[in-house]
């Protein structure tokens, strides 16, 4: 869908750039060779996991697979994610975007080893995608993403549910 139409656009509409709560979703993709899948947004140039807001009448999975989607051009279906970790704290999930925007995201964090389809980044919201290594991710890294990977690594560890 992208930004205009959805519902945090129609929400800006009313409130400008006033802090929103966002729920939202992230996926880790993981390749065979355990590396993951990181975008490179085009506002402001750091890499990051795919990832974006609910929209209305949809949940948490769905989000993972329709951000995931349209970001990508990747495909995983629901019964393919795994959820990992929550990241909702707001000393690092408080985000302010270039046009002045606030939002404090409470994500929940997927990972998943199987997709179908072929690697193309959106154009209007990513610069570049490509599976790097876990332990040296792409830089400039999205400071949340550095928390998830650390909650990944440990529920990876440990095979608990992480929150933050």
């Amino acid at each position: 869908m992208g930004y205009v139409g959805s519902y945090i656009w129609s929400l800006r509409q009313q409130v400008g750039s006033r802090l929103l709560l966002v729920p939202g979703a992230q996926v880790l993709l993981v390749d065979g060779s355990g590396h993951g899948l990181f975008q490179r947004r085009r506002d402001n140039g750091v890499w990051e996991l795919p990832a974006g807001s609910c929209e209305e009448d949809g949940g948490f999975a769905d989000t993972a697979v329709r951000e995931l989607a349209e970001e990508t051009g990747l495909r995983v279906r629901e019964a393919d994610l795994v959820p990992f970790a929550s990241l909702s704290d707001p000393g690092v999930h408080t985000l302010a975007y270039p046009n002045g925007d606030r939002v404090h995201c409470f994500a929940l964090c997927f990972t998943a080893r199987r997709w179908s389809g072929e690697l193309r980044p959106e154009a209007a919201e990513v610069t570049a995608a490509a599976f790097f290594d876990l332990k040296a991710p792409p830089q400039p890294l999205h400071p949340p993403t550095t928390v998830v990977l650390r909650l990944y690594e440990e529920f990876i560890s440990t095979g608990r549910f992480q929150a933050r």
